[in-house]
C-alpha cells in the first residue's frame, strides 16, 4: 500500500503543471484510478499500454479509467461532467483471478476492438 501510495503522489506531482502531451493522474477513487489522456494519443493503444506499465507496475490488481480532457476543465475528483463524459478507455487488472481486460470507449470508435 505504501509503494502504491508513493506512486500516487509522483504522479500526481506532474499533473497540475503538465504539457498537452502529459497523461494527467487525477487521483483515485476507492481502487479505480482516473487518468487524464491527451487528446493526442486518446486512439494509441501503445500509449496507454506505456502508462499502464507505469501506473500499474507495484499492483497486482490494477484498475483504471482513462479520459480527455477537450475542455481544460479543472482536474480534481470527482471528475467534472464534462472530463466524465470524455471515456477513452478502462483497464482492469485482477491480481486475484490473474485476468486483464482493455476496453476502448465506443465513443472512439475503435475497429475491431471491444467497447463499453
Amino acid at each position: 500500500m505504501k509503494a502504491a501510495i508513493a506512486l500516487l503522489a509522483a504522479l500526481g506531482a506532474t499533473g497540475a503543471t503538465a504539457g498537452d502531451d502529459a497523461w494527467v493522474l487525477a487521483g483515485r477513487q476507492g481502487v479505480v484510478m482516473q487518468v487524464i489522456v491527451p487528446e493526442a494519443q486518446a486512439r494509441e493503444r501503445a500509449a496507454y499500454d506505456r502508462e499502464l506499465e507505469r501506473l500499474c507496475a507495484t499492483e497486482a490488481t490494477c484498475f483504471v479509467n482513462f479520459y480527455t480532457n477537450r475542455t481544460g476543465a479543472p482536474v480534481a475528483l470527482p471528475l467534472a461532467d464534462v472530463i466524465a463524459h470524455e471515456a477513452t478507455a478502462t483497464f482492469r487488472r485482477s491480481g486475484k483471478r490473474g485476468a486483464a481486460v482493455f476496453t476502448w470507449s465506443c465513443r472512439l470508435q475503435v475497429a475491431n476492438e471491444p467497447c463499453f
